[in-house]
């Protein structure tokens, strides 16, 4: 069967990565620290559901059967991780499924799959319902950012997700005992992951340790990742502190082994083996313009569209365009196939279609998030945050009837003496937050692009600032025509 499959990956794979997988299988065994007995080495490879991780396991699957040809069928164990996260449709479950049914890893003895949800880690499994408790970590997250920046769609949604990403490579390393791990990313783009390690913490006082292992560098950004939830959270929130840790306690000799060097990552080039031969499916949720693996990107254009048509009174399709135009233009910087990137300029193309998309975000907050339009509506007036504000323009737009109690509802933010239940008990219905959540956001800045310097030490507005993926536009007010500074941003 392992011969079978292994000549169905060869046929599959572009004639450039035949060869590859051969150069690698070489380079990989030099690495591997028990030659005599490959199959005492873990090699692991995370596979999060989109294009790019779905070549780079089939890649890594060719490259692992084939050292088993070579050695006598003797190779390395293969994991292969999945980080699950609320974000994540079920469609992307389904082409996962699908990738390990034709790859034949289900029944392999030398291939473990896991699925981790935080901090736990189970077998990968395609009806495995996602964890209440997931969803109210990355719901609570989201909130408490986006309340802190106008629903920014970096700053909601990507943030937490990058520590999250970096505490996933430690649970599954810890509870895997992997000896390396695989990665794509080239050279260039690993010191540019450093180099950026290094300035946070810098930023947070912290001295880069000297070790660069990739224990170490975890090690690092387990004080960082400290650092930003208790600007989000609050220092008093000891509990959701420690579940956004970092796990950093691996193998000294833990290290990456990148395959960037024998492959092709431009998905036109192995398109044929993405949805021919590995039936990858890009869904009109899935597919959400630069990610194949989430449709959070969707939420960032919703929520900048909610943005201009609630708080700068224009046109919700308006805002559509602004983040359709911007993640278009980093489509192409990123080199999509140029089918996939109409595919995107179809779908919000036309009034229609971006009114689909409306309503197909609507339901994605309410079973994704648990999350109304009402209390998107809130996050995008970010109301609350900096000593409220912005409370009197959202009271007023929003919520005309609480204007005459917009003193109250600072004095109770501010010192958290209820007199009125019902005021504490509508403010989080609106938001989707406790009291508690509100008076934390009433304490801490709001970010904004037009904001100065000033907050030295704080790390959202220097990841903010200091982000790629953004654009800085200008945007008018209801018919005003004096225009102002403001940030696209999102993937």
């Amino acid at each position: 069967m392992q011969k079978k499959i292994l000549s169905a990956l060869r046929n599959a794979l572009p004639d450039n990565d035949v060869n590859a997988v051969e150069q690698c299988v070489t380079n990989l065994h030099n690495r591997l620290p028990h030659k005599e007995n490959l199959s005492k080495n873990t090699v692991m490879v995370a596979y999060g559901g989109g294009k790019d991780s779905a070549y780079t396991t089939a890649f890594m699957r060719a490259v692992h059967l084939a050292m088993a040809e070579r050695f006598g069928g003797d190779t390395f164990r293969l994991v292969i991780v999945t980080m699950r996260h609320s974000g994540m449709p079920f469609v992307v479950m389904q082409n996962i499924d699908r990738t390990y049914r034709t790859l034949g890893v289900y029944d392999d003895p030398m291939a473990e799959l896991l699925l981790i949800e935080g901090e736990e880690v189970r077998p990968f499994d395609l009806h495995a319902p996602m964890p209440h408790t997931l969803i109210n970590f990355n719901r609570t997250d989201l909130l408490m950012s986006g309340h802190q920046s106008y629903g920014d769609g970096r700053t909601s949604f990507c943030n937490a997700c990058n520590f999250n990403v970096a505490n996933f490579f430690g649970v599954a390393a810890r509870h895997c005992g992997v000896d390396l791990i695989v990665t794509g990313d080239s050279p260039s783009e690993q010191r540019d992951y450093a180099q950026w390690i290094h300035k946070l913490a810098r930023q947070t006082g912290q001295k880069p340790a000297g070790d660069t292992s990739f224990k170490g560098t975890l090690k690092v950004l387990d004080g960082i990742s400290r650092a930003y939830f208790t600007e989000i959270h609050g220092a008093s929130h000891a509990d959701r502190l420690a579940d956004r840790r970092v796990t950093w306690d691996v193998s000294e000799t833990l290290s990456f082994f990148s395959i960037y060097d024998y492959t092709d990552y431009a998905s036109g080039a192995h398109w044929s083996l993405l949805t021919d031969f590995l039936g990858f499916v890009f869904d009109d949720l899935a597919f959400s313009f630069t990610e194949s693996d989430c449709a959070n990107p969707a939420m960032m254009a919703h929520l900048r569209g909610l943005r201009t048509e609630r708080v700068y009174k224009r046109s919700y399709r308006e805002g559509i365009d602004q983040y359709a135009d911007f993640a278009i233009d980093l489509m192409k910087h990123k080199d999509f196939p140029g089918h996939l990137i109409d595919t995107i300029k179809k779908r919000y193309a036309t009034e229609g279609g971006v009114a689909t998309m409306r309503r197909l975000m609507e339901t994605y907050a309410r079973t994704t998030f648990g999350l109304k339009t009402e209390q998107l509506v809130c996050m995008v007036f970010s109301p609350f945050a900096g000593g409220c504000a912005g409370l009197h323009d959202y009271l007023a737009a929003e919520q005309p009837d609480l204007l005459p109690r917009e003193a109250k509802i600072c004095a109770l933010l501010e010192t958290g003496h209820i007199e009125d239940q019902g005021l504490a008990f509508k403010l989080e219905r609106l938001s989707g937050l406790s009291l508690t959540d509100l008076r934390q956001l009433f304490g801490a800045p709001l970010w904004s692009p037009l904001g100065s310097d000033s907050e030295q030490g704080r790390l959202l507005p220097f990841i903010t600032k200091s982000d790629p993926n953004q654009k800085l536009i200008r945007v008018n007010f209801g018919n005003d025509d004096a225009p102002v500074m403001d940030r696209v941003s999102g993937r």
